[in-house]
């Protein structure tokens, strides 16, 4: 009796649908189509190469459990390998887990990192193994995308946030943080593919596929990845050719549960010249921005960059290297860099005085600073005493309170000397103001409610010197 090659094929995948969820299903068996039936051997037709390896790799067995219910103890499978969906490449029988495939130099898959004629066991992941979430600093500004990374880390292409996309402006770490979570999946899943690059390199690979006429190859190259890292995703624009390419890889690595991150320097919704389909679909997953560090994590990132160069600056130096160096981490590395240079090289003491020698290469109007008027005014206003008071010679214990306050500000905010403080506050001597500076210090280290009021002052310090 000669069986119908649909009807046994359409048993099979009622068979196969109950044992496999309802996506892979879509993705892995609704493209197969039944060629035909020859002494109990099905000919199944599939779109290339990887989706027979793909195939054999994780489905064999409920293939061959299939088929045999169909076909009896002796049927058999045998696959047509299509090349650019039109020509067909060889039948080949599968019976184990083990591949049959015989390589055909015309379907022959090529590596777009291999330089040719090396022969590489492992992808090289192109990451960059200093960025790790260890040295990621997380604050207010970056602790949302910080904790969705650390979320796919854990379980890449498992969670709701795929793709990622992490965009803000230039130097604020969306490169560390895309390649923290490769880094830390390469570490963590040794059978991982894990692949970084920018959207430029991407491109370029695409030209030269095209141009060796082999696309359909190297979009079955990248459909191998697991961990898919694009760095600068806005310059895909004008690029219809690889938005298109682009957008099938997009489609493929994200049906098959791959995990693909994204940055850009703006969001998805302000790209321009990108087509609205791939836009709509960096918005399935997880849309975070990157803002500006306040001081607070601009001082934590300060002092993860010294304690890797071994070097312990004082408090007043650190305040005034994170009080100008507002909107990019890159910039207070370079800082770092050029502090350690100068230290080694030029033998100098890292004093207030070099700081701004360096920190006046990055960014300008740096001897502009909180005075301390600005500081007694702003401590006498939050104890809503006159500041007139603060130079008098009243012991009214908010006015003693309000001027040892502005004194230990305007010592660790402004660069005026104990003297030029001193006069600032009646013509006081210098021994009052280390005086009132130690007697703020004591309270701080004994008594928490003080110790919040020091921060709260300090905070409106600290939003003044930013908008000065």
């Amino acid at each position: 009796m000669i069986k119908d090659h649909i009807l046994v094929w359409n048993n099979c995948l009622a068979h196969i649908r109950k044992t496999i969820d309802a996506q892979p299903f879509k993705t892995w068996f609704e493209p197969i189509k039944p060629v035909r039936i020859i002494n109990e051997v099905l000919t199944i037709q599939v779109p290339n190469k990887f989706f027979y390896e793909w195939l054999e790799e994780h489905y064999v067995n409920v293939l061959k459990k299939a088929v045999k219910r169909e076909l009896g103890p002796n049927g058999n499978l045998e696959y047509n390998i299509m090349v650019d969906n039109h020509r067909q490449i060889g039948t080949h029988k599968t019976k184990t887990a083990e591949p049959k495939f015989k390589e055909n130099e015309e379907s022959k898959f090529i590596n777009p990192f291999v330089i040719p004629g090396i022969k590489k066991v492992k992808l090289d992941t192109h990451l960059n193994p200093i960025y790790t979430f260890d040295n990621f600093v997380i604050g207010d500004c970056n602790k949302f995308p910080g904790s969705a990374g650390i979320a796919i880390a854990k379980k890449p292409g498992g969670t709701a946030f795929n793709p990622l996309v992490i965009y803000g402006d230039v130097g604020l770490g969306k490169t560390h943080l895309a390649q923290a979570i490769g880094n830390e999946v390469f570490k963590t899943f040794e059978d991982r593919q894990v692949l970084y690059l920018t959207t430029e390199k991407f491109t370029n690979q695409v030209i030269q596929a095209i141009k060796s006429n082999s696309v359909n190859d190297f979009m079955i190259f990248y459909q191998m990845i697991d961990v898919l890292i694009i760095d600068d995703i806005q310059f895909l624009s004008n690029r219809p050719k690889t938005q298109e390419i682009f957008f099938n890889i997009f489609n493929q690595l994200h049906q098959s549960g791959k995990q693909i991150i994204l940055t850009s320097d703006r969001a998805p919704k302000d790209l321009t010249d990108v087509d609205e389909r791939l836009i709509s679909r960096f918005k399935w997953g997880l849309v975070a921005d990157l803002k500006t560090p306040d001081f607070e994590t601009r001082l934590k990132i300060l002092d993860k960059k010294l304690e890797k160069e071994g070097l312990e600056l004082p408090k007043e130096i650190k305040d005034y290297i994170c009080i100008h160096i507002k909107n990019n981490i890159r910039e207070l590395e370079g800082v770092v860099i050029s502090l350690v240079a100068q230290s080694t090289l030029n033998k100098r003491i890292i004093d207030l005085s070099l700081v701004k020698d360096v920190v006046r290469q990055f960014v300008s109007q740096v001897d502009r600073e909180i005075s301390v008027e600005s500081i007694k005014h702003l401590v006498a206003k939050h104890f809503d005493v006159p500041v007139e008071k603060l130079q008098s010679k009243t012991r009214l214990r908010d006015v003693v309170m309000a001027r040892q306050l502005s004194m230990y500000l305007a010592k660790n905010y402004t660069s005026s000397s104990l003297k030029t403080i001193g006069d600032s506050f009646g013509g006081r001597d210098h021994s009052t103001v280390i005086h009132s500076l130690k007697a703020v210090q004591d309270l701080i280290d004994t008594d928490l409610l003080f110790m919040d009021k020091v921060n709260i002052l300090v905070k409106k310090v600290q939003t003044s010197l930013v908008n000065v």
